[in-house]
């Protein structure tokens, strides 16, 4: 059996250095501004959450501790063991290997889904949008949290190592398919400018990661990034 889920888009970064988005995970929004937005659009008190492209897990044990059940999707096995590995123990949660575009879970079975930094650049995820319709029942919400590449440095390098992707064609593509949108200004900060810099990497081709690191001084980067929803 192959160790990817068949139809899985690859990672460009967590499928190959897992270790170091680690490091990123750990860095991005510590004032927890992400989160905080979801929440206020729907609270996930007593939820069954489902977190699609959940990598190593990173995330589950956080969902755990405020919802009823959590499930996490990811579809590369060395992930998904990783993801267990780190849950093992945890009451509610259940990794699965599969994709957004074909859902392990019954129809209107999940109150939340959050999609984070991961099936999120809009024209091609029609599959994984017609399982949201299956999936969430009445009263649930669905959450994409996506880099916002119109702004800052961020997102100037982001372009440049990705110059097929269209910002434009992406925003259009969400507000036909009734999502709505809010800009959210979140950070990275580090402990230590090495693990930075090793993030920068693996984010960006070897030369504008080479400018990134450069134009950045200290421990922080600015993220500049956007939160996408849709309630059911």
């Amino acid at each position: 059996m192959s160790r990817i889920a068949h139809g899985a888009i690859p990672s460009p970064n967590i499928w190959h250095t897992p270790q170091v988005y680690e490091l990123e995970n750990r860095a991005v929004d510590p004032d927890g501004a992400a989160d905080a937005a979801m929440r206020e659009i729907r609270p996930r008190d007593g939820a069954v959450v489902l977190d699609i492209g959940c990598g190593t897990g990173y995330h589950l044990p956080a969902l755990a501790a405020e919802s009823a059940r959590v499930i996490g999707v990811e579809p590369h096995g060395d992930l998904v063991k990783l993801a267990l590995r780190r849950c093992a123990g945890l009451a509610g949660v259940e990794v699965h290997r599969a994709t957004a575009q074909s859902l392990p879970v019954p129809d209107a079975s999940v109150d939340v889904v959050i999609a984070r930094w991961a099936y999120f650049f809009g024209p091609g995820c029609e599959p994984g949008l017609r399982e949201l319709d299956r999936v969430v029942r009445r009263g649930g919400a669905a959450f994409v949290v996506d880099l916002d590449a119109t702004r800052g440095d961020f997102g100037r390098w982001f372009q440049r190592t990705v110059p097929g992707y269209n910002p434009t064609a992406v925003e259009t593509f969400w507000t036909r398919q009734g999502w709505l949108r809010r800009p959210l200004d979140l950070r990275m900060s580090f402990e230590r400018r090495a693990d930075l810099e090793a993030v920068l990497r693996i984010e960006f081709t070897p030369e504008v990661a080479a400018e990134a690191i450069k134009e950045t001084p200290g421990l922080e980067v600015a993220y500049p990034n956007v939160l996408r929803w849709r309630t059911y």
